[in-house]
């Protein structure tokens, strides 16, 4: 096990002068701990030379048009929506599937299972999804608003309707995506996922769920699974932000479970970065540790899954 923390470079001049403060409450507004009337509130409270209350909360909320690093029309991969059955959960899903040009029944690749945070496949996980096709994996990102009609397009409303679901069934839903991609006619049967916060949480949970189908993990600041523990197998790289102190709190517990099961894992702990420092459509957005960590992730996989 490796734990190390990373240097990180400063913050764009337009985001950097956000005093802490406001990224933990945002952090608190996003998770459903305060409604957005306080969030704004307290930010109203600031008193940050030359940055506006709107200034500060436009920098908080995700610009997705800043989030493609990807293009849906880039000649290497094939990127479609698929429905599919989930008897262990809604009993249909819907999501994004994504496949590398280069891979046929003859040439098959491993699978990547990609989670998204608490408000739906919005198009920044779409773009991991991608990333993940153009490094040569199979990549398949289920909506878990499927049942409601999908993403609707933006975050706030995509979170009030994840609250509203039975949080066993996405997690059945998510399983049973896994067990499409093992048995995908492209697929090597290897499959590995990634997950962003809540995604995180359910990248713990399926590897305690699943040992047998997922054969690597790596969370995002995401908390551990809430049973099963003692049956994970697959090694994890588990990557948190320094200043992310709600989930970093979860974390000794977790690490003594899987010491004393002897698996495989790695844990990064990014300097100075907050919860949701990979996503890049936010002031949250830390380039130099997301990087870091993307590249990280990648190599994981290329070692766990193509063995």
């Amino acid at each position: 096990m490796t734990l190390s923390t990373e240097k990180s470079t400063a913050r764009p001049l337009s985001t950097n002068r956000i005093p802490q403060e406001a990224f933990d409450w945002y952090d608190e507004y996003a998770h459903g701990d305060i409604d957005r009337r306080t969030f704004l509130s307290r930010l109203g409270t600031l008193s940050v030379t030359g940055l506006t209350l709107s200034v500060v909360a436009g920098a908080l909320t995700p610009n997705y048009a800043l989030a493609e690093q990807v293009s849906f029309n880039d000649p290497d991969i094939t990127a479609t929506y698929v429905e599919y059955d989930a008897p262990h959960g809604h009993g249909k899903a819907r999501g994004y599937l994504v496949i590398p040009k280069n891979v046929t029944p003859n040439n098959k690749a491993a699978t990547v299972l990609v989670a998204h945070e608490n408000r739906g496949l919005n198009p920044y996980i779409e773009d991991v999804a991608r990333r993940l096709a153009k490094a040569g994996f199979i990549a398949f990102a289920p909506d878990a608003l499927f049942p409601l009609g999908g993403y609707p397009g933006n975050d706030d409303e995509g979170r009030a309707m994840q609250k509203t679901l039975d949080g066993n069934k996405i997690e059945g839903d998510f399983m049973d995506a896994a067990t499409l991609l093992k048995n995908h006619e492209l697929s090597t049967g290897k499959v590995g996922m990634v997950g962003f916060c809540y995604g995180g949480y359910l990248t713990n949970a399926l590897a305690a769920a699943m040992p047998d189908t997922i054969h690597a993990g790596a969370p995002f600041y995401g908390t551990p699974a809430k049973s099963n523990i003692d049956n994970i197998k697959a090694p994890l790289q588990l990557h948190f932000a320094e200043l992310d102190k709600r989930v970093n709190d979860t974390w000794p517990e977790y690490e003594k479970v899987l010491k004393a099961n002897k698996v495989d894992y790695t844990a990064y702990v990014y300097a100075k970065a907050n919860h949701g420092f990979h996503n890049d459509s936010t002031a949250r957005y830390d380039e130099k540790n997301a990087e870091l960590a993307w590249d990280r992730t990648v190599a994981f996989f290329k070692k766990t899954l193509n063995a």
